[in-house]
């Protein structure tokens, strides 16, 4: 098979596990409980640890890619989330399973930050590389839409550690695949390593996601919390600080000068702190307080997911007809419709209750990806694509992180497995209006920010010495 293929393989096989873990795990939370014995605060942390660390990670990793080789780093990555992945299903106790998820989280960054490099590296061609990205781009909304529905049945039939086990097999095939048949490629011109950012930005989503998630527990005006809350806001404002005086930033601020590209961050939050967060709580709903075994409770979202799929591609038809601005502002006010609905799902209500709301928000989801996709990407200079990218990605993980603590926070952690089933019902419809309004907020933000002509203006290219850019011009355009 020539190289062009194999990595389009091995980029996409990598990818699809990455998604499919993201979304199994939700389905497989009421059995990690039962087996490990820990309450809902446990189980937040089985999603946060994973997401803070990709978050935090995964524009260093890009750094140390062009820098070092992204062919090195991938293999890097697959190695850690493969290694991660044997830890997690070992796992005896809670503690042990989040930091093996944190573990994974930091080769997912690895992963995820090289991943559209490798391909454009590829494929230089503009034709072939729009192929191969549609059907990166194809991988991800398909495993996305059967991974609640993989979860479940792996859960049911092999127990919850299967899902962890499955990553094997896929880890070890993508690592020979890498080695023996990806192109190894570098920027010459790379960045240095922001060390202080990463440091500040990683410290800060720690602390507030920390609080936010203890909050309940310790009181909210604790002296732990308010130190806590003191020292998040500290961190990231110094992050900030640092990203506007270092040479070479992490996150360059010059990016948030174009408002389109601004405005693709904040619907990126919005979706991802609101609908992606709440899966979580949701699925306790449906395995908790209506009985569902894993495998129903996947095959619940199965038609919403499926349709969004659909919608995905569909969309690829309207981009000369409907603005990405309209796009994105449609998608987050179906999913803040959509979340408002699941609100009419009761203690003794059918899992019916909840398709409506999912399969609209769904729906808003599948018009939302491609166009804010578009909108992070191309509003960025072209040779920051990779780093723009990035950025996209750290502020939807970031976003779950943040979403599943704040939303938890409104949630009665011990009515969650085997409490009051109408007290933890009644902080789920807390949770889903929460978010609906923040969902419809992020709407109305992307529509003020994001320009019909969302293209960089010459002001928002990051002035680089006109050697390095010659030299690096190959490198740069594969990014």
């Amino acid at each position: 098979m020539h190289v062009q293929r194999w990595t389009l393989v091995v980029v996409c096989a990598a990818t699809a596990m990455l998604m499919l873990d993201i979304a199994v795990v939700n389905t497989a939370l009421s059995d990690i409980a039962d087996d490990l014995g820990t309450g809902l605060s446990g189980l937040q942390w089985v999603v946060d640890a994973y997401t803070l660390a990709l978050a935090s990670v995964v524009l260093t990793a890009g750094s140390l890619a062009d820098r070092f080789g992204r062919r090195k780093l991938f293999t890097m990555g697959l190695v850690l989330f493969t290694g991660a992945s044997i830890a997690c299903a070992a796992a005896g106790d809670i503690v042990f399973l989040n930091t093996a998820r944190a573990v994974q989280g930091i080769g997912a960054a690895a992963m995820f930050a090289v991943s559209l490099a490798l391909l454009a590296n590829a494929f230089p061609e503009a034709k072939e590389r729009a192929g191969a990205l549609a059907a990166y781009g194809a991988t991800i909304g398909a495993a996305f839409a059967i991974g609640p529905a993989v979860g479940g049945a792996l859960t049911s039939g092999l127990g919850w550690r299967s899902i962890f086990l499955i990553n094997i097999p896929f880890g070890l095939a993508c690592i020979a695949i890498t080695r023996l048949r990806v192109k190894e490629s570098r920027d010459p011109a790379a960045r240095g390593v922001d060390l202080p950012g990463l440091a500040t930005l990683t410290g800060g989503l720690f602390l507030l996601a920390l609080a936010l998630l203890r909050g309940n527990e310790e009181g909210w005006g604790s002296p732990t919390i308010v130190a806590e809350l003191t020292g998040a806001i500290t961190l990231l404002v110094a992050f900030l600080a640092i990203e506007s005086t270092v040479r070479e930033p992490m996150l360059p601020l010059r990016l948030f000068r174009n408002p389109s590209f601004t405005g693709a961050q904040v619907g990126a939050f919005a979706i991802s702190a609101t609908f992606f967060a709440v899966f979580l709580y949701t699925t306790i709903y449906l395995q908790q307080v209506l009985g569902l075994s894993p495998i129903e409770a996947g095959l619940v979202y199965l038609p919403g997911t499926t349709i969004m799929f659909f919608v995905s591609g569909a969309t690829a038809s309207l981009g000369d007809k409907v603005s990405a601005r309209a796009m994105i502002t449609a998608g987050l006010a179906l999913v803040a419709a959509g979340m408002a609905l699941m609100t009419l799902a009761g203690t003794g209500s059918s899992w019916t209750v909840v398709l409506p709301g999912s399969i609209l928000a769904m729906i808003g989801t599948g018009l939302f990806n491609p166009a804010v996709s578009a909108v992070a990407l191309g509003s960025a200079p072209p040779a920051q694509a990779g780093l723009a990218a990035a950025v996209n990605d750290t502020f939807r993980q970031a976003g779950i992180a943040v979403g599943v603590a704040a939303l938890g926070a409104l949630i009665p952690a011990a009515d969650a497995f085997g409490g009051d089933a109408g007290s933890y019902v009644g902080g789920l419809h807390d949770a889903l209006w929460v978010g609906a309004v923040v969902a419809f907020a992020g709407a109305i933000g992307a529509w003020m920010l994001i320009r019909k002509d969302y293209a960089p203006s010459l002001e928002d290219a990051e002035p680089r010495p006109a050697a390095a850019l010659t030299s690096a011009r190959p490198a740069l355009e594969a990014a």
